[in-house]
């Protein structure tokens, strides 16, 4: 191991905790919150099986609003709601606010398009069979979509790992902010490019990780 990674060890470990923290909340906001939003937005479009523009157009309103933020203004924008949550803006934390935010709003929108890769001969002889609404999303639509799902929150996480960069504006920290503080501000440009290579890695293990479960579980 180079001397230089010796030397900021302990501190490499921290920031690739720091980032694995904002990234983990951001993922189960992502689970939790978005894949229901984009599950609503197809159901409620034009000729689908909960058909509701007020609620569609809402809904997609709000989430082409958060995703055409640039994030570094959206971070910036919601300090007072995040204040307002956590009690304070700065931190790791406090970084897992507008990280869930904008988790909420990639998410739901990947989970959308992948709905509407179901044929929808699927949906019809679905309902046809007298299946309920949650039957249908749980026992046809996401099982039909599932490779796409996971592609979808495999392509988010490597998103959020890149948003969890800009963080350090609000002192949120991890392996990102550690590079850049670390590495170009000091002028430390192996230590640098030693962090960006770690990042490269980490983001390539998921992709492959990503792509093999959504390859093993389509049955298509």
């Amino acid at each position: 191991m180079p001397d230089i990674l010796v030397q900021y060890e302990a501190e490499i470990w921290s920031s690739i905790g720091e980032t694995f923290v904002m990234v983990g909340v951001s993922v189960l906001a992502a689970i939790l919150v978005g894949l229901p939003v984009g599950t609503l937005l197809f159901l409620c479009r034009k000729n689908q099986i909960l058909e509701n523009q007020f609620v569609f157009s809402s809904l997609n309103l709000l989430v082409n609003i958060v995703r055409s933020f640039p994030f570094l203004l959206l971070v910036v924008f919601l300090i007072p709601f995040t204040r307002l949550i956590m009690g304070t803006a700065i931190g790791t934390a406090a970084a897992t606010i507008p990280l869930s935010i904008i988790a909420i709003a990639h998410y739901s929108r990947l989970v959308e398009q992948s709905l509407l890769d179901v044929p929808k001969g699927v949906i019809e002889a679905a309902v046809s069979m007298g299946a309920s609404v949650k039957e249908v999303v749980f026992k046809f639509l996401y099982v039909e979509a599932r490779s796409g799902l996971v592609l979808g929150l495999t392509t988010s996480i490597i998103s959020f790992i890149s948003y969890s960069t800009i963080m350090g504006v609000v002192g949120g920290g991890g392996i990102g902010d550690f590079a850049i503080r670390y590495g170009y501000q000091q002028f430390k440009t192996d230590l640098m490019i030693y962090v960006i290579i770690i990042m490269v890695i980490l983001v390539q293990l998921l992709q492959f990780v990503g792509t093999t479960v959504s390859r093993l579980i389509d049955k298509r």
